[in-house]
């Protein structure tokens, strides 16, 4: 079975950073895209960053670009998602997702498996 279980979220002040994880098991992980979404109350989720298979190439929203990160080591089948200089509007759950291919993509639609998700919270 496929598992994808992010780590890593918690309560911060306006300003600070955090480092999500996201470890995968049950699939050939150097074959997937992996990206970051996320879903703040009572908005849609959206698309937040994406990373190749190879680590190679990467797509970030506009919103958290110069901010945050997405790295990923195929060796330990861990993605991860640096955010510095947090922002009240970052507050969300942070879900990391796996779609097999080579493409980066935005759309949620395109990724198979999804992790139960971890709490951002980001105090003023």
């Amino acid at each position: 079975q496929v598992q994808l279980v992010e780590s890593g979220g918690g309560s911060v002040q306006a300003g600070g950073s955090l480092r999500l994880s996201c470890a995968a098991s049950g699939l050939t992980f150097s074959n997937y895209v992996m990206g970051w979404f996320r879903q703040a109350p009572g908005k849609d989720g959206e698309f937040v960053a994406a990373v190749s298979r190879s680590g190679g190439t990467t797509d970030y929203t506009d919103s958290v670009k110069g901010r945050f990160t997405i790295s990923r080591d195929n060796a330990k089948n861990t993605v991860y998602l640096q955010i510095n200089t947090l922002k009240p509007d970052d507050t969300a759950v942070y879900y990391c997702a796996a779609v097999r291919g080579y493409t980066v993509s935005r759309r949620a639609s395109e990724y198979g498996y999804w992790g139960q998700g971890t709490q951002v919270t980001v105090s003023s």
